[in-house]
């Protein structure tokens, strides 16, 4: 019987036990890993355990509880965040996955006591009513909103399709994206107006 070790990137240990019938067999050796992770804008090293989910590191390891766990399986949303610009589903995404990733949770958008556009308009539709699915739909939106400065409704629409809402507030969800993009536009040209002022 032959041994051979070798660490693959996350630092797991694959032995391959090759016996005398020329069977194979692979075992994975699982230990803590240390991933680095830009989260709201701060470098984070954290030691993981392989399997832990990107939702579980941010809510019990990093206190960030914003992001919700309701289904745990990808189906509602609830968990959404932005991995490098793009809106993830936290539960479906294994936090050594992640290593060198930029993330952006639902405590991530106010700049100080500034709202997000989205969050405020959020507030002025009220396009919540639990508030359970929020953070998700917010974070959805915001990768729509980073990608697409000044999306269809249509395109608004799609953007939400994968979070759940069980209150059924989604006309004023879709409402608050639209005054989201016209929050967005009019402080765009606030800012343009004040550069060509100075």
């Amino acid at each position: 019987m032959t041994v051979q070790a070798k660490a693959t990137n996350h630092q797991r240990l694959v032995m391959t036990v090759t016996t005398t019938k020329e069977e194979q067999m692979t075992a994975t050796v699982t230990e803590p890993t240390t991933v680095l992770l830009t989260i709201n804008g701060i470098n984070r090293l954290v030691l993981v355990e392989p399997r832990r989910t990107l939702l579980d590191l941010l809510r019990h390891d990093l206190a960030l509880t914003g992001t919700k766990k309701v289904c745990d399986m990808g189906n509602c949303g609830a968990c959404t965040v932005i991995v490098d610009g793009l809106a993830k589903y936290s539960c479906l995404l294994l936090a050594i996955d992640c290593d060198g990733s930029h993330i952006t949770t639902i405590e991530g958008l106010a700049k100080g006591n500034n709202l997000d556009p989205i969050q405020q308009a959020f507030i002025d539709h009220d396009a919540f009513q639990c508030g359970f699915c929020t953070s998700g739909q917010i974070m959805s939106l915001r990768a729509l909103l980073d990608a697409q400065p000044d999306p269809t409704d249509e395109e608004i629409e799609l953007a939400v399709t994968g979070n759940l809402c069980r209150c059924g507030a989604y006309p004023n969800i879709v409402a608050a994206g639209r005054r989201a993009v016209d929050i967005e536009s009019n402080r765009a040209s606030v800012d343009r107006d004040r550069q060509g002022g100075d």
